[in-house]
């Protein structure tokens, strides 16, 4: 099996990396387009250099170490993915032969902790809407992939981990609550800016208190994303 997990930044993401990597039967990889998004685009990301030097840049490439023989031999290849990758001219064809599963979180909380890390996002900065576009083209063409919501998840890991399994036909297993404080032998290079406080965890945070309070332009920005994240959020497994 070939997951693809997408998402936007500051999604509960890497912790899900990490939890599938937790398990022996499976290999990860992590943000594989990366590269190819700001060789594309230009964008000066933190550690943009590194980036650029770390990973493919031909988004062809990229599709084919996807589609290939899975690192390490194992039976399942989990794929960390972000939706605002998906940019016009990233091939798409291939996310018809992977086990799509779209992770979202509410807009007001991914602006307020990508906007600490990532100056004046954009609404195309942070997923939601190549997220809604990626999910209508898989079901435009009679794929039905799941949609879990990361505050379910850390209100309760174990089931909600089990609800994806049973969703995508995977066998449950409890390796996939912990993993080793530190980070992950495949995180990519932008780790070091990125992923402190999942590189201090052990497992999955707790449920998350009050959604937060935001200036005018981390509103704004909330509030363009919503339409897209409650079209996802209302097909979720509960």
């Amino acid at each position: 099996m070939r997951i693809a997990m997408w998402s936007g930044p500051r999604n509960l993401s890497t912790a899900m990396m990490y939890s599938f990597g937790a398990r022996a039967d499976f290999s990860v990889v992590d943000e594989p387009f990366y590269a190819a998004y700001l060789a594309k685009t230009g964008l000066d990301h933190p550690m943009r250099a590194e980036i650029l030097a770390s990973q493919p840049t031909d988004p062809d490439q990229v599709v084919q170490s996807l589609l290939g023989p899975v690192p390490d031999a194992k039976p399942h290849y989990y794929q960390k993915h972000m939706s605002q990758h998906m940019i016009p001219g990233m091939p798409r064809g291939w996310i018809f032969d992977v086990t799509n599963i779209f992770l979202i979180r509410h807009p007001a909380r991914v602006s307020a902790s990508f906007s600490a890390k990532y100056e004046n996002p954009t609404l195309t900065d942070i997923g939601f809407v190549q997220q809604a576009e990626l999910f209508d083209e898989l079901t435009a063409a009679g794929a039905k992939p799941v949609v879990i919501d990361s505050s379910d998840i850390r209100r309760d890991p174990e089931a909600m981990l089990r609800k994806i399994c049973d969703a995508i036909d995977l066998p449950w297993d409890p390796a996939m609550l912990s993993w080793p404080k530190g980070g992950h032998r495949d995180d990519g290079v932008w780790a070091a800016h990125w992923y402190a406080s999942v590189h201090g965890s052990t497992g999955f945070a707790p449920v998350e208190g009050d959604l937060p309070e935001l200036d005018a332009a981390r509103r704004e920005l909330a509030e363009q994303a919503m339409p897209a994240y409650e079209k996802l959020h209302a097909l979720a497994l509960r």
